[in-house]
């Protein structure tokens, strides 16, 4: 009694009855013993997943089996080695002895086929069969190695097994088959994990979206704002990469069924996001009939009630699969299900219809379907994103959780950014759109999608390359065209073989080794003003075209016009052509090569990685993609071996791709933030800002847009030799007299040596060693040299070389300062008697007619140089009047005699 008493002994025994009546109710599974082909025998639980199963059925005879099934399942268990099968249903024949044909096809051969009479398998339903006894059919059949030595133990463990089996009635009376189903094998190991790699690729595409928006509305500066955005990559990119894998299966071939099931994987890209209800709804509209829970029979039907007429005789009706039940000691989880209406016969895995058929949607309903996701995409995913990032933006400045200028660009103009939003998607739609109307041309099933897909393509058609023809005429308005002759020269470079214009080589003078040349005829633009701003430096048109040319190079701003055909003509071989597969996949490759090569030459993206994916990664996966899919034609009939491995290398082609693109989508999200932070000063983590401006760096020259001579190419100018090292002068000069000034007229006279440093006042000697007074100095000038004899520009009267009394601008400006005194030092003029010899001037050369410099032997105050170079340049930049030469430092240069008189005073 104590023991009940414990605290929580009733909640225990409470549970242990639960789990004790739940243990009771469940029947105990069954065990059996078996031994598999290597002779190990081994005990075997009844619920075990067989080595190969089935998966969904249908009708091999396209709806005329005499039968109706609603349960068909086969496995082949490798660890006992047998064959199941258990098939449930109805049949319209009266009484009728069967004989049964079971066959297994594996990678296009015949593994195993055995014919058996039912009565032998004990399968008393169908000895005989009977109209009022429903089919009820379970036989179990052990076979040997050599019946089964067909399929390699490799077809275990591979992805997406490649399979099927097949049960076929022949009816004793009339020799005739009555029945047929098929279903598709599986072991159970897929590339198939859409509701995981979906929502997965989802999440970079979102993170891939958020950073080009951001990009697109951080600023102020319209121009610049677009530099930065068109450094993110591209969601039109991004869309495209998958979109492109997915309707790879748009091509006429057999596909291997391992790359049906990695293709959907990115449905969703595409619109195809499975929904059973959202089907349903749509068969109706797009003629699809039939019942899914059942396949086969050409039982009549009443017309107006859909009603079976056997049902009505005999009574009954057709039995539903039996679900799972857990008390059945023989259960199995395995089995498929009866094929949805609409959908190819299992293990057909040909054309556009096995790709579709892989997510559940019937052909005819895929434009519907992907039209209706697409009108989801924009409704919701377009509008209502900017609509609530309006509001939620204004909601966090009018609480202050954000600053009262954040996004305030993006705020005051968020109807423009919803405009090119919407026109960004339906650039990214136009592909998919394209070729799902034109796929629904060629099946045409009911009249009611013919009509929608016929206004659908008109529409969107005409609307995008209207839109494209009229940006480009916006910007092209001002100016004329022209038709110029031209060539194309393919040069040999050290690995390629490259293309380029010839008037390209005419222009900067570049020799080539030509390979080959042909002629072309350009269309050319002249805007007729030198003052037209660039494209992207026109306000007014990024404000209404940025969706047009953001993204692309200032020469290339016209590109998505030409891409906007190339993905129609694409579309037209993917949706129109299927009817002829050689003209189909020839016809892709050979677009898909010329595509590369314009691309490759155009390089019309900006950013570097748009470069890198749109133009590389991108086009050679498509080229690769559909050569390969060539081997997979019906015609070649290749080994089924050999097309699975060519779908693995397919599969690792796309692969390879989608990692790139998930990886660009990081390098960009890095990128973005960096140009979300380009105002602040204070960059965090700080071994970062070192890249970060470089990035601008790079983004600054790459604005520019100026054309490099490519790889290959050799100038022929000749290359003028410049010495190394600067010339020697024709002259020396071993000292120099200045006149006085007037400091002179207070401190005593000194002659100064050239080679001699600076000194403080009455320390310097003369060139004799010996002081002279001032009479001294004025007595012998007078005796050798009047003033009169001199020039105009030696005269003694003032022999101040100040430069303050020549009326420089800039050093008028110059405060009388202690270093205004300093820079008025000595100073000689030296004129060389060659006018047109070169001087050298900071390392570097300087050529004229006249050439002349003044020297100051301080070498103090040689930092001052760049600075008043630099001050005196640009004033004379703007002045209308020519400029005087100037010396070393800055200063008006004197024209004064290369050699002077001897220092002499002016006369009291």
């Amino acid at each position: 009694m104590t023991t009940w008493n414990r605290p929580g002994a009733s909640v225990t025994m409470l549970l242990s009855f639960i789990l004790f009546t739940s243990l009771s109710r469940a029947a105990k599974v069954m065990f059996t013993t078996g031994t598999d082909v290597h002779g190990v025998t081994r005990e075997l639980a009844a619920n075990r997943y067989p080595a190969l199963y089935t998966g969904d059925y249908g009708d091999c005879l396209g709806g005329e089996s005499l039968f109706r099934i609603t349960r068909f399942d086969g496995a082949y268990y490798a660890d006992n080695m047998t064959i199941v099968l258990h098939m449930d249903g109805t049949s319209s024949l009266r009484n009728e002895s069967l004989m049964m044909r079971i066959a297994v096809d594996a990678y296009g051969e015949n593994r195993f086929d055995m014919i058996v009479n039912p009565c032998n398998l004990n399968i008393a339903s169908l000895c005989p069969v009977l109209a009022d006894v429903p089919v009820k059919a379970w036989a179990e059949i052990r076979v040997g190695p050599q019946q089964i030595g067909g399929i390699p133990e490799i077809a275990y463990e591979i992805p997406d097994f490649e399979g099927t089996t097949r049960v076929q009635f022949f009816a004793n009376s009339s020799q005739k088959e009555v029945g047929c189903f098929q279903a598709v094998m599986k072991n159970g190991n897929s590339l198939s994990h859409a509701y995981v790699i979906a929502p997965f690729m989802g999440l970079f595409t979102l993170a891939a979206i958020i950073a080009s928006f951001l990009t697109a509305t951080y600023g102020i500066s319209v121009p610049h704002m677009r530099m930065h955005h068109a450094h993110s990559l591209s969601v039109f990119i991004v869309f495209e990469t998958f979109q492109t894998i997915f309707f790879s299966g748009a091509l006429s071939v057999n596909w291997p069924p391992i790359l049906i099931a990695w293709w959907t994987n990115f449905a969703w890209s595409a619109g195809f996001v499975y929904s059973p209800p959202f089907v349903r709804s749509i068969n109706s509209f797009a003629g699809v009939k039939g019942n899914s829970s059942q396949v086969g029979g050409s039982v009549p039907t009443i017309a107006n009630t859909g009603e079976d007429l056997v049902g009505k005789i005999y009574g009954r009706s057709l039995m539903a699969r039996s679900s799972f039940k857990a008390s059945d000691p023989w259960r199995y989880e395995w089995g498929g299900d009866p094929v949805p209406a609409g959908l190819p016969l299992p293990g057909t895995w040909t054309g556009f219809p096995a790709t579709l058929a892989a997510i559940g949607i019937p052909a005819a309903d895929a434009f519907v379907f992907g039209l209706l996701w697409f009108l989801i995409a924009i409704a919701f995913l377009v509008v209502v994103a900017a609509v609530g990032v309006k509001i939620l933006l204004e909601v966090l400045a009018s609480t202050k959780w954000i600053k009262e200028d954040r996004l305030a660009y993006f705020r005051s103009y968020w109807v423009g950014f919803l405009g090119h939003a919407l026109m960004r998607t339906l650039i990214i739609g136009f592909f998919m759109l394209m070729t799902l109307t034109m796929f629904q041309f060629t099946i045409w099933v009911s009249v009611g999608p013919m009509a929608v897909a016929a206004v659908v393509f008109f529409l969107v058609l005409m609307g995008v390359t209207s839109l494209v023809a009229y940006g480009c005429r916006y910007r092209t308005r001002h100016g004329a065209f022209s038709i110029a002759k031209d060539r194309v020269v393919l040069y040999r470079s050290k690995w390629f073989i490259l293309p380029i214009w010839q008037t390209r080589l005419t222009e900067h003078k570049l020799g080539v080794k030509p390979v080959f040349s042909f002629p072309v005829y350009r269309l050319r633009h002249d805007d007729h003003d030198d003052d037209y701003p660039t494209v992207h430096l026109d306000q007014p048109y990024v404000k209404k075209f940025a969706w047009f040319t953001a993204r692309y190079r200032r020469t290339r701003w016209w590109y998505l016009a030409y891409y906007v055909a190339y993905l129609f003509i694409r579309a037209a071989f993917l949706g129109g052509a299927g009817a002829v597969p050689l003209v189909q996949v020839y016809g892709v490759l050979a677009l898909d090569v010329v595509n590369f090569a314009v691309t490759v030459i155009l390089r019309p993206f900006k950013g570097t990685r748009n470069t890198a994916m749109g133009v590389w990664i991108l086009s050679i996966c498509k080229i690769l993609t559909t050569g390969i899919s060539i081997a997979f034609l019906p015609q070649l009939n290749v080994n089924r071996i050999i097309t699975t491995v060519l779908g693995v290398i397919i599969i690792v082609i796309q692969g390879f791709t989608v990692i790139a693109l998930l990886i660009l989508i990081i390098l960009s999200a890095l990128s973005s933030r960096l140009s979300l932070l380009r105002n602040q000063e204070d960059f965090t983590p700080r071994w970062l800002d070192l890249i970060r401006i470089r990035y601008f760096e790079k983004m600054q020259t790459k604005a520019q847009d100026k054309w490099k001579p490519p790889k290959g190419t050799t100038s022929t100018e000749k290359e003028l030799k410049k010495p190394t090292t600067p010339p020697e002068p024709h002259f020396a000069v071993t000292g120099v007299r200045r006149g006085s000034k007037i400091e002179d007229d207070f401190d005593d006279s000194t002659v100064y040596d050239s080679q001699q440093s600076f000194h403080e006042k009455g320390s310097h000697q003369s060139l004799t060693g010996k002081s002279r007074g001032r009479n001294s100095q004025a007595g012998s000038i007078r005796s050798r040299l009047s003033s009169g004899s001199l020039p105009r520009t030696g005269r003694v009267s003032r022999m101040s070389w100040s430069s303050r009394e020549f009326g420089d601008p800039v050093l008028l400006e110059r405060p009388d300062s202690t270093l205004a005194k300093r820079l008025s030092g000595i100073t000689f003029t030296i004129t060389p008697d060659d006018s047109s010899s070169t001087m050298t001037k900071d390392n570097g050369s300087m050529s004229g007619e006249s050439s002349i410099s003044h020297v100051r032997p301080q070498a103090s105050f040689r930092s001052l140089r760049s600075q008043s170079t630099t001050r005196a340049s640009s004033i004379n930049e703007n002045a209308s009047t020519p400029t005087p030469t100037r010396d070393a430092f800055g200063f008006p240069a004197l024209n004064r005699p290369s050699t002077l008189p001897e220092a002499a005073e002016p006369e009291e």
